[in-house]
């Protein structure tokens, strides 16, 4: 199995998570759960398999993509089929960091998975033939960022001190909104109006995932758990607050995510069968 990431070029980095590209792949499950990780992403596939959205309680299937797609930010977990022998590349964006490519308030794709040609037009499907036809995944990658980079739109920069707010909340995501939100050098309301134009979701909102992650992140590192600590260390009002908003971003309770031991090296994909 090929899985590669790319190392950024310095003019995409402060705005681009990552650039990973896999072929063969060969999970052992064929519907798997995506936790909300404050991300937009743009997915390329070269495997011409059909992918599916499920609904989240019956599994019933959604919608189908192919070639190429975006998926915005999502509120909570998302439900998505997963394929042997699977060919993808994936862009992943910063927070604050998409806008300057799709050229749309991210609030408009919030919630959703669409067919890429619908923000980019026809250009994405012949940039996704032109990946496809490269031969080693390092041209793939040096296609894809060439790409980016013409798309970049440094008009729709977000402003420095909006990125340093998301910043500081990434550092600490279990910090104080109330006390960040009375540094910010601008009213609430514009705000909250930048955090939907450029990252998707309401600051409030996006400070809940953050946590969440977080405690992904404890759980995967401790052996022994205490729920009680963790509600309190996160800064949950109690013990029921927590495990309401684990089950909202996740669909596990907490004690059955643990029972279920989910491999370590994916932190927001789980399977489901």
């Amino acid at each position: 199995m090929i899985f590669e990431h790319y190392h950024l070029h310095p003019d995409l980095a402060n705005h681009v998570e990552s650039v990973l590209y896999f072929k063969g792949l060969t999970p052992l499950h064929s519907i798997e759960r995506i936790v909300p990780t404050g991300h937009v992403f743009v997915v390329f596939e070269f495997d011409d398999i059909p992918r599916n959205t499920y609904d989240n309680d019956t599994l019933r299937p959604l919608e189908t993509f192919t070639k190429v797609w975006v998926s915005g930010i999502q509120h909570n977990f998302l439900s998505i089929s997963a394929h042997q022998d699977s060919e993808m590349l994936v862009i992943q964006f910063k927070p604050a960091g998409a806008f300057q490519f799709l050229h749309c308030p991210l609030y408009q794709i919030k919630d959703k998975v669409v067919a890429a040609t619908k923000i980019f037009g026809n250009e994405i499907l012949d940039l996704r033939n032109e990946i496809l036809l490269a031969e080693t995944p390092q041209t793939k990658f040096e296609i894809t960022a060439n790409w980016l980079l013409r798309r970049f739109d440094i008009k729709k920069e977000a402003p420095s001190y909006l990125l340093t707010f998301i910043e500081r909340l990434q550092e600490d995501p279990v910090s104080n909104l109330k006390n960040l939100v009375e540094s910010y050098p601008a009213t609430q309301k514009q705000l909250i109006e930048h955090f939907k134009k450029y990252v998707g979701l309401t600051p409030k909102y996006y400070h809940r995932i953050l946590r969440f992650n977080e405690i992904l992140k404890k759980i995967n590192q401790k052996e022994k758990l205490s729920w009680a600590s963790i509600a309190y260390s996160c800064d949950y009002s109690d013990q029921s607050h927590f495990i309401k908003e684990f089950y909202l971003f996740s669909g596990f309770n907490p004690q059955e995510f643990i029972k279920m031991d989910f491999p370590k090296e994916r932190t927001n994909f789980f399977p489901l069968d």
